[in-house]
């Protein structure tokens, strides 16, 4: 494979480019590309040609450059999650129905929750995560409870290293995560109220395969109120079903 001058190979450089777009940086200049992906402007403003003309990204009118839709094409042919949201949907969408906010899927990836669906309506209280979305473990109710089902190492490295607060409800302690942890296993569900947002509560279920494995969490974000604790039987019974389901085929990897 062909390398710059710095030994950096031309993929490596690419993925830096790709990199360089997050959940909340969908649209970027080729200058703010060069500074994220730390090229000099006109190897990055080569690279986005050469990205651009094969698909993976795309201008737009004003020339700032967007994710392309071959790049999305081909990450879903090949998303190890497409057999469970394809399982998950149907019932996201019945949870949905009945409370009118947000129903979201999340699943473990590295020391993050990645968001792969969600579902929300005209006048739902305020969600922060999106698809393809990520929050950091400890602060969300889906967060928490695939970290409450993760491996040991990782629950411990996780409990070693800062964690920052979005409210101040948020946890931080890693006394106080241990045992929200612990309740979590114990209870089958893991409540948020105000941790990534003040107006908004967290409320998350495990989904578990064939073989017992927790492989995601499924989550609602309702209001802040007395309510929100009402909304755990309705995950729950959910959950009951995809599980089924789950336990019926097999689960593409």
């Amino acid at each position: 494979m062909a390398k710059s001058p710095s030994g950096e190979s031309v993929l490596t450089r690419a993925v830096r480019i790709l990199d360089a777009f997050g959940p909340d940086d969908q649209v970027l200049t080729v200058t703010e590309i060069s500074h994220r992906a730390q090229l000099p402007l006109p190897t990055a403003g080569r690279m986005v040609g050469e990205l651009v003309r094969h698909g993976l990204l795309r201008r737009d009118e004003d020339r700032r450059v967007r994710i392309g839709v071959r790049l999305w094409e081909l990450a879903q042919r090949a998303s190890p999650t497409l057999r469970l949201r394809e399982v998950v949907m149907p019932f996201m969408e019945d949870v949905h129905a009945v409370v009118g906010h947000s129903t979201q899927l999340g699943v473990l990836d590295g020391d993050e929750v990645l968001f792969v669906e969600r579902l929300s309506a005209p006048g739902a209280v305020i969600n922060l995560t999106r698809i393809a979305g990520r929050l950091p473990l400890h602060v969300s109710s889906a967060g928490q409870v695939l970290l409450a089902h993760a491996p040991v190492e990782l629950q411990e490295r996780v409990l070693r290293q800062p964690m920052h607060a979005r409210t101040p409800e948020t946890i931080t302690d890693p006394g106080a995560l241990r045992a929200v942890l612990a309740g979590v296993r114990e209870r089958g569900y893991a409540c948020c109220p105000g941790h990534v947002h003040p107006d908004a509560t967290g409320v998350a279920v495990p989904l578990r395969g064939a073989d017992g494995r927790v492989l995601a969490a499924l989550g609602l974000v309702i209001p802040n109120d007395d309510r929100a604790w009402s909304r755990v039987a309705l995950l729950q019974s959910a959950a009951r079903g995809i599980d089924r389901t789950l336990r019926s085929g097999t689960l593409i990897h």
